[in-house]
């Protein structure tokens, strides 16, 4: 007895992906339109040198810093002091007198390019990043244009010391 085979001609398995192919569809550009795009700026820093204070100079050179608190902005000579203390809230700040002095500082010492910032601990980023701006150019009106002047592009960020009780009652 012979055993006869069938031979049956196999078909190849069609794949159905037209539900992965919808799935597709709606996902690319969901994704592409809930991405986020964002642009990182660099704010360069010129931190000062260690063998910066230990070189002496012939002439007497302005050392400006500005140190922001909470409720004012001290700008101020590290030799002599206090130069002025503008008065600020969370709210409002008063931004063109502040620019004003700068421009004014900037007049007297035309050849100083650095100031110091210094921060107590609780100082928003934006606030630095507004104080930053600031003090880098101003907008200076001249006749019926508006100039913009570079006054102290190279900045160092450092701590502000904090303040002592008697501080604290002279501000008040």
């Amino acid at each position: 007895m012979r055993i006869r085979r069938r031979h049956h001609a196999k078909e190849a398995a069609e794949l159905n992906i037209t539900a992965f192919m919808n799935l597709m569809v709606i996902l690319v550009p969901f994704l592409l339109v809930t991405a986020v795009f964002s642009r990182m700026t660099v704010i360069e820093l010129n931190l000062p040198e260690k063998d910066a204070q230990t070189q002496k100079e012939e002439k007497v050179k302005l050392e400006l810093e500005l140190v922001v608190r909470q409720g004012s902005f001290d700008v101020q000579d590290r030799r002599i002091g206090l130069i002025k203390r503008f008065e600020r809230s969370e709210e409002e700040t008063d931004w063109n007198a502040f620019s004003e002095l700068l421009v004014e500082i900037k007049s007297r010492f035309p050849e100083e390019q650095n100031i110091t910032l210094l921060l107590e601990r609780d100082i928003e980023y934006q606030t630095l990043v507004q104080v930053m701006d600031r003090v880098r150019s101003a907008d200076v009106v001249n006749v019926a244009t508006l100039d913009t002047v570079e006054l102290f592009p190279n900045i160092a960020i450092g701590d502000a010391q904090a303040l002592s009780a008697a501080d604290v009652g002279a501000t008040k």
